[in-house]
């Protein structure tokens, strides 16, 4: 008997939150901001996915992305390679039900408050569940942080 994976909408009820978005921290600044619909909730599973480090996660060492492993990695075209790899691997296996539509890592320089740091950019646009919804996504990753942006 095979086991299949399904995305099954839960966000039937306006009123009822489906789960807590990502950054914990909302706009606003409320605490635990909460998401009400079902594709907003796989965007903060996703960006939880690619922001964890394989390994980190108590009992589940496979769960999440191996790039701030790869931070102080030579920047070229090996290392995007190991990069799109790792994040397209997680993302098949732990949210199934997020399709990657593109997946961009670029060199950075990124300006911090002190001085200038080396990093990658990595731009996503995914769908939810094969819709139609081509939604971007963008990640900083430096030597001191890996961020959304």
């Amino acid at each position: 008997m095979s086991y299949e994976k399904r995305y099954h909408p839960i966000d039937l009820l306006p009123d009822v939150a489906v789960g807590i978005k990502l950054p914990i921290i909302g706009v606003d600044g409320r605490l635990f901001d909460l998401s009400y619909s079902t594709e907003d909730q796989a965007i903060s599973n996703l960006k939880n996915l690619i922001l964890t480090r394989q390994g980190e996660r108590l009992m589940q060492p496979l769960f999440g992305t191996k790039l701030q492993d790869s931070l102080f990695e030579q920047n070229d075209d090996i290392l995007k390679a190991s990069i799109k790899d790792s994040i397209e691997r997680a993302v098949e296996f732990w949210l199934p039900y997020i399709s990657i539509n593109s997946l961009e890592v670029n060199p950075v320089i990124a300006v911090g408050s002190s001085r200038e740091e080396h990093g990658v950019q990595i731009s996503l646009q995914v769908s939810v569940n094969d819709q139609e919804s081509n939604i971007p996504i963008t990640f900083l990753a430096t030597a001191t942080t890996v961020a959304v942006i």
